[in-house]
């Protein structure tokens, strides 16, 4: 990835935060990128919570890629996120390698933090959101939401700053990571370990990257992202029009070829030491854990409306933990709704065109709002 991403919106923070390890990291930096207007009343802000391999990018080209923005499909004018009805405000998260503070940002040597970035968690991000939103001058967002690592994020804020979340909306998504999903993280991060160019991390001083590392890394997390029948019905068995003279290395089948894409293009735009820390980050949240076992502690007292949205093939984030979460806030006797949309395109789904889904986020807001007073 080029060590020096274009310019973003951001904010720096020279008093920095305390992380949770005990580490205070300063100055700190948080990109961002805006959406629509702020109303008189400053009650309109909606803030988007990316999920791992996103970044701020929400509703516009990416400048690195080139490709719509990864959630141009819900947000934007008369979209379910409505940005001529809401204020959207989407950063890169503390950890990550579009322009906020994390492994590529220069240490006072003026070398990368790399391997030596001190670990965070989905608090630290949340916690350095909260800096932004007060840096932009807004008490009380009038919705938080975000799907799979946003999603967490959402009830990070939701236990975290609770009295300052109108709404809330956490989609494909739950309290803590599985085993499952550790053991697959896990994989990854040995795939990028691996590779030669790695070079413990500090890859940077010999001019590479680790490419394949990286690559292998993405299209491992990229299958968990999708269904069985999501694939079958992209791909099948269909061939590359592969020969006799093929070798077991070539793309063969139409599936290979669409994954060594996946990986190729996500090495452009992703840094490798970003990726560790982010998917330990999403490895130790665990909110219950954080209350005494008990999730419902998480939500005690909270005014918040919540909106869970899971989907029917979804296995990386199955229904089960939505209801989990949902279960956990009628014991608080918070004010929830919970949805299961019926997909078949596995975890991906909140990404993609799903009109369901669509139709119960713009309600769902949509009657926030009127509560709310906003027009």
């Amino acid at each position: 990835m080029d060590p020096s991403p274009p310019p973003h919106q951001h904010a720096s923070f020279a008093e920095g935060l305390t992380l949770e390890c005990g580490q205070h990291l300063a100055p700190i930096d948080i990109a961002y990128r805006t959406y629509g207007s702020l109303n008189a009343a400053r009650s309109n802000a909606v803030l988007v919570c990316h999920a791992l391999t996103g970044d701020q990018y929400v509703a516009e080209p990416h400048p690195v890629t080139g490709k719509p923005g990864w959630w141009e499909s819900v947000v934007g004018p008369g979209r379910p996120i409505d940005t001529d009805r809401y204020f959207v405000v989407c950063s890169n998260v503390l950890g990550g390698c579009m322009g906020s503070t994390g492994p590529l940002s220069p240490r006072d040597n003026g070398t990368p933090w790399g391997p030596d970035f001190p670990p965070v968690t989905m608090a630290d991000m949340v916690r350095a959101q909260a800096m932004l939103i007060d840096a932009l001058g807004i008490e009380r967002l009038f919705c938080v939401i975000g799907g799979s690592m946003g999603g967490m994020q959402v009830l990070q804020w939701a236990a975290s700053f609770g009295p300052r979340v109108f709404a809330a909306v956490p989609i494909a998504a739950a309290a803590h990571h599985s085993a499952q999903n550790i053991a697959f993280n896990e994989v990854s991060r040995q795939a990028i370990a691996a590779d030669p160019d790695f070079a413990a991390g500090r890859y940077w001083a010999t001019g590479t990257v680790p490419a394949r590392g990286l690559a292998v890394a993405r299209m491992m997390a990229h299958i968990t992202y999708l269904s069985e029948t999501a694939l079958s019905r992209k791909f099948g068995r269909r061939l590359r029009g592969a020969d006799a003279g093929a070798t077991m290395f070539d793309d063969i089948f139409e599936v290979e070829s669409y994954l060594r894409h996946q990986g190729s293009s996500f090495v452009r735009r992703f840094d490798a030491n970003s990726y560790l820390t982010i998917t330990r980050a999403m490895d130790w949240f665990d909110l219950a854990a954080d209350h005494d076992g008990d999730l419902s502690r998480a939500f005690a007292g909270s005014r918040t409306r919540f909106c869970l949205v899971s989907f029917s093939s979804d296995w990386l984030f199955p229904t089960a933990q939505s209801r989990v979460v949902a279960q956990a806030l009628n014991r608080s006797a918070a004010n929830v709704s919970f949805v299961e949309i019926r997909s078949d395109k596995g975890h991906d789904a909140f990404l993609l065109e799903e009109p369901d889904f669509f139709t119960t986020l713009a309600g769902f807001l949509s009657g926030c709002a009127e509560h709310a007073g906003i027009k």
